[in-house]
């Protein structure tokens, strides 16, 4: 993606935090044998950060790092095992189904694979409008009004109403996701992974249209994505996560010139550069990353950091600030 294909990011007039999650934990039990005691798999283990009205916070980190269960945490969509999610001063962490049904039209998400997240007995418009019936907010001819009206928000025609997932293309099966995101005019909205599975002239599109709806409805996004040029552009903040817990979190600028933590190191130095003629010493890990069913022990990263002392095996980094604004989980910071 080319910095052409994006409008380019400013930063937003901030008017307070949508979303703060302090220390959230999410441990799923697995029971090996019926009398066996079960295991714990640490998908997230102490994740914290904050969300301001009309900012991106990119979340990144590589493949089954937890990325995707912190989303799904934050929207109860599982449940937390431990931390707090304060949605606009509110706890949400241990609100009941009933409790927690005002907050669901705060707090939506927009899903990695465009077809799968669609109902294909379902035409779009009814896919669109669910929402607002499902939440008593419109029915009949005002639900279709706004159907119509979030189809020409998203660049979709309103003939289209009538048709089905599949006669659509990816990138317009996306954008009946975001459609469906927008029907309840929520303050947040989890993007997981929204552009993986579009080509890369789509993702342009597509990036660009999630930015617009950010400038004119002050929409707050936790963008998570493995892609880190996609996430450059669309992101005011980047947190960098490494096997559930946060390493890095900083402004974008920071974090893609003065990066903190080795583990950023090696995700920028994994970039590609398309041009011959540039040669870079390419920082390669070393090893697997480790089963988030049995961590390692301190740091999490210190089996495949270069810089690694004793005391990153026993004792475990806080995410600690190093220079204003940055903040860095490492001993050697």
């Amino acid at each position: 993606m080319t910095d052409a294909a994006v409008h380019a990011r400013e930063a937003p007039e901030l008017a307070g935090p949508v979303l703060v999650v302090d220390a959230l934990k999410k441990h799923f039990p697995i029971r090996r044998g019926f009398l066996a005691r079960p295991d714990l798999v640490f998908a997230v283990d102490g994740v914290s950060f904050s969300i301001q009205e009309g900012e991106t916070l990119g979340l990144v980190g590589e493949s089954g790092c937890g990325k995707s269960t912190v989303g799904r945490a934050i929207l109860r969509l599982i449940e937390p095992t431990a931390g707090t999610i304060r949605v606009a001063g509110q706890d949400i962490t241990t609100l009941s189904n009933s409790a927690m049904r005002p907050f669901r039209r705060e707090l939506q998400i927009i899903f990695q694979d465009p077809f799968s997240s669609l109902n294909p007995r379902m035409t779009a418009g009814d896919i669109v409008g669910e929402p607002l019936r499902t939440h008593g907010l419109a029915t009949g001819k005002a639900a279709r009004e706004r159907v119509a009206q979030l189809f020409d928000r998203v660049g979709l025609s309103r003939a289209q109403m009538k048709n089905y997932p599949h006669q659509f293309s990816g990138g317009q099966r996306q954008r009946i996701g975001i459609a469906r995101a927008l029907a309840l005019n929520p303050k947040l909205i989890v993007c997981d992974e929204p552009v993986s599975a579009l080509d890369v002239s789509i993702q342009a599109q597509v990036i660009n249209l999630l930015m617009d709806l950010q400038r004119d409805l002050k929409l707050s996004y936790l963008f998570i994505s493995h892609n880190l040029a996609v996430v450059e552009h669309i992101s005011h903040r980047i947190a960098v996560m490494y096997l559930g817990r946060i390493v890095e979190l900083a402004d974008k600028a920071t974090i893609f010139t003065r990066p903190g933590h080795p583990y950023t190191e090696a995700l920028l130095s994994a970039i590609p550069v398309p041009d011959p003629a540039i040669r870079e010493t390419k920082r390669v890990l070393q090893g697997d990353v480790p089963s988030p069913l049995h961590p390692p022990s301190g740091c999490h990263f210190h089996t495949r950091c270069p810089y690694a002392i004793a005391r990153c095996k026993v004792e475990t980094p806080l995410l600690r600030e190093i220079a204003p604004g940055q903040q860095v989980a490492c001993h050697l910071r």
